[in-house]
């Protein structure tokens, strides 16, 4: 069976490509399926931005589609910056101007606590849906930390590792985050939707 990603990210493509090869699913970029889309993701939810790309890319490829939406939720700004994580600040910010102007606005704010979020959602061409939410919980930095990851990934500390996402291996970082765990759930209900 071959699933379209609902992305342009090539590293969405390889994490879900491992986690799916063992049931037979093959992913493919919304590219290779001749699909270029652009949703407008004008949700509230991760869960309903999940569910925008996956249906547009579903109806434009008549395959089934897999979208993430996924961001950083902090307590102490009320949740954002929430499903405007990509967004942040304006489209001229990059990853590294988002997660700084995030430590500005957090300047003597407490408490630091924050969970990353992540809703994926799969959509058939006979009209099945399929959700699954994972979350991480962590607390930011005060400065960022480490070189890998992307995204919020250098100002998104774990206590329990004593080390930020930035700084975690990625087999490390697959093993506790949000997307490891909404893919290992996404995983079991397709699973479960594949034998009936």
């Amino acid at each position: 069976m071959k699933f379209v990603l609902a992305s342009k990210n090539q590293k969405k493509l390889v994490e879900l490509s491992e986690i799916l090869a063992h049931l037979g699913v093959e992913v493919i970029l919304q590219s290779d399926a001749g699909v270029d889309v652009d949703v407008e993701e004008t949700g509230n939810t991760f869960e309903e931005n999940s569910l925008l790309k996956a249906k547009a890319v579903m109806e434009a490829s008549g395959l089934p589609a897999v979208a993430d939406d996924s961001g950083l939720c902090v307590d102490a700004l009320n949740g954002a910056p929430g499903v405007y994580s990509a967004r942040y600040g304006g489209p001229e910010l990059d990853d590294e101007g988002r997660y700084r102007l995030l430590l500005e606005n957090m300047r003597g704010q407490m408490p630091r606590t924050a969970r990353f979020v992540s809703a994926i959602t799969c959509c058939f061409p006979n009209g099945d849906v399929l959700t699954a939410r994972g979350e991480c919980q962590g607390t930011l930095a005060f400065a960022p930390q480490g070189e890998g990851g992307f995204g919020y990934d250098p100002v998104f500390f774990v206590p329990s590792l004593r080390k930020t996402f930035a700084q975690l291996s990625a087999e490390e970082k697959n093993a506790i985050s949000h997307r490891g765990k909404a893919l290992e759930a996404f995983k079991e209900q397709l699973e479960a939707y594949l034998k009936k």
